[in-house]
């Protein structure tokens, strides 16, 4: 019935010329990527329970939340709340709590005690419910933090191991430096947005470094065709050939995984925040596949990947 696509991203046989500005790309990239490592140094982060360890208590009370309210409510049981924020809806209360020292002998009875007090004054709203409690102490979230900051490094060293073996060496180094790159400024997002860096956010940066990941195979694949394809043709063109050509597929995909991520962050309460961070990463790691990954492997690979194909005298 319908012989052509209904929505097409890009004309057919685009000549975009993205590598003349190769060198604007990558300093763009460098200049946020130092800002952001700069952010992660100070202010830094915004750890969440899972890496700072403590009490979170997420309530739902009837109607918008008076935040002025709660904490009056919580001063009535005596408990003295690390923070009182709003989270998803107007009507959901994030309540957070610092733990009581690991090295008391009655730990685990005093962290109830506070959990319990917390339980009464929302009992004391008219309406209002808890409905999770969580506690993590300081050691276990040491332990987590450690291990995500593992997953992380194992995953990069993972993805320059599967391209290096599929590719040659220059596209698996220039892969790496790329979502180093989209990695940082990912961690510059998180500090300006103040999203919570927890376990769920680690999820979300693996997520975002598989799916750039990805991307960037597609143009690789092309590119490596390509090379077969034009032995004469300089590397330059060649990649930028090859982009016009994986163009439309990119950005078709890129978009189709923004907008089934886009109600999430719209309306995903809790899961918000996992979803506003996948979304940047969705138009970062598409951005640097064209603008960062390629302008790298063009300089990586401008003499070596041509060694061979050059045209006899």
């Amino acid at each position: 019935m319908f012989s052509r696509p209904l929505l097409r991203f890009v004309p057919n046989g685009t000549k975009i010329n993205f590598m003349r500005g190769r060198f604007m790309g990558l300093a763009t990239s460098a200049v946020l990527s130092i800002a952001s490592v700069i952010l992660f140094l100070h202010p830094g982060l915004t750890l969440g329970l899972d890496f700072r360890g403590g009490i979170v208590v997420e309530v739902r009370t009837q109607g918008p939340a008076d935040f002025g309210q709660v904490r009056a409510a919580l001063a009535t049981q005596h408990v003295e709340a690390a923070g009182v924020q709003s989270f998803g809806a107007p009507d959901d209360v994030l309540i957070r709590l610092d733990a009581p020292p690991a090295s008391s002998a009655d730990h685990e009875a005093r962290t109830q005690a506070l959990v319990d007090s917390v339980r009464h004054a929302v009992a004391t709203l008219p309406g209002a419910q808890v409905l999770r409690a969580d506690a993590v102490g300081a050691s276990v979230s040491a332990e987590l933090f450690r291990d995500g900051m593992l997953a992380l490094g194992i995953s990069l060293l993972m993805i320059l191991g599967y391209i290096w073996f599929r590719f040659e060496w220059e596209f698996a180094v220039s892969a790496v430096i790329t979502l180093i790159l989209d990695l940082t400024k990912t961690v510059g997002f998180l500090v300006i947005t103040h999203f919570e860096f927890d376990l769920v956010m680690v999820a979300a940066i693996l997520t975002i470094l598989g799916y750039s990941t990805n991307d960037k195979v597609v143009v690789y694949d092309r590119v490596r065709e390509n090379l077969r394809k034009y032995r004469t043709m300089p590397l330059a063109e060649l990649i930028d050939l090859s982009i016009n050509e994986t163009l439309s597929r990119t950005l078709g995909t890129s978009t189709t995984v923004f907008l089934a991520a886009l109600p999430l962050a719209l309306f995903g309460a809790s899961l918000s925040s996992f979803a506003w961070v996948m979304l940047f990463g969705i138009v970062v790691g598409t951005s640097s596949s064209i603008f960062i990954a390629a302008p790298i492997l063009l300089l990586l690979g401008e003499k070596r990947l041509r060694r061979d194909s050059r045209p006899p005298r």
